[in-house]
């Protein structure tokens, strides 16, 4: 939905100037349908204020300083630098990363930054920005929460959570 939205709301806004002094309920009423709405308002218009103040309106490309922003906590920092700026400097750790790297038996871990730490042991830091995308949309659209779609994973060979009849084939 995040992904839906943010056009509108880059096309009013452009610059994080531009978005530090919009009016909240203009903010509120572009990203309405990603829930939550009123608090995801106050939080970018906030970080896109920080970030005039303490960058001159340019996003840091380090994670120390995006994770001081208000509302920005490692999985949007890790976004930002590896999706955006290409940085590596972490795995993208969402909810359905989450559940795909618990079910593949890569972690038991509970906590998104002890699953992104054993995950970054896991693959060579040139893989980590295309390892969280993978993970993310793997559990997007194969390995979902209720009815995981096991018989159209690649992982199920080696995936220890697999649910596929003996007699299935896979595709």
């Amino acid at each position: 939905m995040v992904n839906k939205v943010t056009p509108a709301l880059f096309a009013a806004y452009p610059t994080p100037g531009a978005l530090a002094t919009a009016p909240q309920e203009d903010v509120e009423r572009l990203v309405h349908s990603t829930g939550f709405f009123r608090n995801k308002a106050r939080a970018v218009r906030e970080a896109s204020r920080a970030l005039v103040e303490r960058f001159g309106g340019t996003v840091p490309a380090e994670m120390a300083a995006l994770v001081g922003l208000p509302g920005v906590a490692r999985k949007t920092a890790n976004v930002v630098l590896g999706t955006g700026l290409g940085v590596a400097e972490g795995i993208v750790v969402d909810v359905h990363g989450i559940r795909v790297s618990q079910r593949l038996g890569l972690t038991r871990e509970k906590d998104p930054g002890k699953i992104e730490s054993a995950l970054m042991l896991l693959a060579p830091r040139s893989g980590w920005i295309a390892l969280g995308h993978r993970l993310t949309l793997l559990g997007r659209y194969t390995c979902l929460a209720r009815s995981p779609r096991c018989d159209a994973c690649a992982c199920a060979p080696v995936c220890p959570s697999a649910e596929i009849p003996a007699t299935a084939t896979r595709r």
